[in-house]
């Protein structure tokens, strides 16, 4: 899977989250601070990113900021993406069933490399739903 990834700083894990994904087989696009050539502020870091993703460079993102907050907002802003922002693998797990996320959000401050490989592994096991009242959900958001 192609999964573009940005991040603001180096600090926490977004260095952790590349090697992650590049350990789990994963072609990996760097966006922030991960690439030196790259503007690393997060709207535009996550930005890019989260443009791979809408415009088919890429099947997935992961961006990061201080909180995560931010990252998340930007990533939402472009059309197709729907990013989430978890913090534990029970919410990645439940943004990739029941809100078909395509774009993960992390805090680099609050996610250790241990919580890291969970919503890592949680996230990657998902799968959307099929349940009809869940894809109606995820439709609705095309159409606000």
């Amino acid at each position: 899977m192609r999964i573009s990834v940005a991040a603001d700083s180096l600090d926490g894990v977004a260095e952790r989250v590349v090697e992650e994904l590049r350990g789990r087989g994963h072609e990996v696009i760097l966006h922030g601070a991960l690439d030196p050539t790259a503007r690393d502020d997060w709207a535009w870091a996550s930005e890019a990113a989260a443009r791979d993703v809408g415009e088919g460079r890429a099947d997935q993102a992961v961006v990061c900021c201080w909180t995560g907050t931010g990252a998340s907002i930007a990533a939402n802003k472009v059309p197709g993406v729907r990013a989430a922002l978890c913090a534990d693998a029970y919410t990645a797990d439940g943004a990739r069933r029941w809100n078909d996320a395509n774009v993960l959000a992390l805090s680099l401050r609050l996610t250790s490399e241990v919580v890291l490989g969970e919503i890592l592994e949680a996230w990657f096991a998902g799968e959307p739903s099929t349940d009809d009242a869940d894809r109606a959900n995820v439709a609705h958001l095309d159409a606000i």
